[in-house]
């Protein structure tokens, strides 16, 4: 569609990497916010956080994709840096950034779920406003279809199913924030993401093209979907039946 958004001699802004910056900025202002009115953290506490779990969370991404498209990087090893092109499976990224801030907030002696629980809402959002980037890039597409939108970097009408996840996400977000009022234990919000986003991945996940189908009509990322449903549900179960404490109201 529009991978570049300006050209100004050599430097070239990227719609892709625009849209990435975008969801830390505004995510980062929001769960700064969150953060200080209901645990008492301070801003360059949580930016701290974000910074690293960018940093893991970016290479978790690239590292996914780059293990599931191989042939492509071994033959161009080149392409390993290309990130304005596209090319991060967020699945990867959660798993990674996830260590990673979860081993920042027991360092730093925050409480665990609580600091969870006021994060996972904006993993939605920041994913949300992310796949605007795709579909102004043109990657994560959908497959063919008479009435969907032309893509001209595949010369065909496709479903736009970077924009389904744009607002199917946009809508976890929001139940999410309005289950954080709701006095769920601490951690339910945070294992509530784990089940809506894996649910709204593995149903987006029918009407794309750009992965391979395996057992079953399946793709590799709705295993994956599969395997974070069960473990959100499982972490639902528990706390459920635990005797923890309900979460912070703010």
């Amino acid at each position: 569609m529009f991978p570049e958004i300006v050209r100004i001699g050599g430097v070239v802004i990227y719609s892709y990497g625009l849209m990435l910056a975008a969801a830390i900025v505004v995510c980062s202002v929001l769960l700064s916010r969150d953060a200080k009115r209901a645990l008492g953290i301070e801003q360059d506490a949580v930016l701290d956080l974000v910074f690293w779990t960018m940093i893991a969370g970016i290479a978790g991404a690239r590292l996914f994709y780059i293990l599931l498209n191989l042939p492509l990087f071994i033959e161009d090893p080149r392409e390993i840096i290309m990130l304005q092109h596209g090319g991060l499976a967020f699945q990867g990224g959660l798993v990674l950034g996830a260590l990673c801030a979860a081993w920042i907030i027991r360092r730093k002696g925050w409480p665990f779920w609580k600091m969870t629980d006021l994060i996972a809402p904006y993993l939605a959002l920041g994913h949300a406003i992310g796949r605007v980037g795709c579909f102004l890039n043109g990657c994560c597409y959908g497959r063919p279809v008479d009435w969907g939108i032309y893509f001209p970097v595949h010369e065909a009408h496709l479903h736009p199913t970077q924009v389904y996840d744009t607002v199917l996400l946009t809508a976890v977000f929001l139940i999410l924030k309005k289950f954080q009022k709701s006095g769920l234990r601490d951690g339910g919000t945070f294992a509530l993401y784990l089940v809506f986003a894996s649910v709204e991945r593995m149903a987006v996940e029918f009407f794309r093209a750009d992965h391979e189908v395996l057992l079953f009509g399946l793709s590799i990322f709705q295993y994956v979907s599969i395997v974070i449903f069960l473990g959100g549900a499982a972490l639902w179960f528990y706390l459920k039946g635990s005797n923890g404490s309900k979460h912070l109201h703010h």
